[in-house]
């Protein structure tokens, strides 16, 4: 497909799981917990669990390391979200 790259493909992601997660999980999601950033980074905070629930939520699957009930609020908006494969 042309216009697909590896950038594009990271850029929706984290977009995604910073829509329907939160920027925290989002920074988490894409590996960024260590790098400096603002003074509001410090405070925001995802943990293993909560970047599992937003992959299990993404990809319809379940994780081992997931809490579903964690996030059961967002879990109804995220499933009535069309996914990438339906659009």
């Amino acid at each position: 497909m042309h216009g697909i790259s590896t950038h594009w493909l990271r850029h929706t992601t984290l977009n995604w799981v910073e829509r329907y997660f939160g920027y925290g999980i989002a920074r988490a999601y894409a590996g960024h917990t260590d790098s400096p950033g603002s003074s509001t980074t410090t405070y925001i905070k995802a943990d293993l669990h909560d970047v599992a629930n937003a992959l299990s939520a993404m990809t319809n699957q379940p994780h081992r390391l997931a809490r579903v009930a964690d996030h059961a609020g967002t879990w109804s908006q995220v499933n009535h979200v069309a996914s990438p494969t339906s659009e």
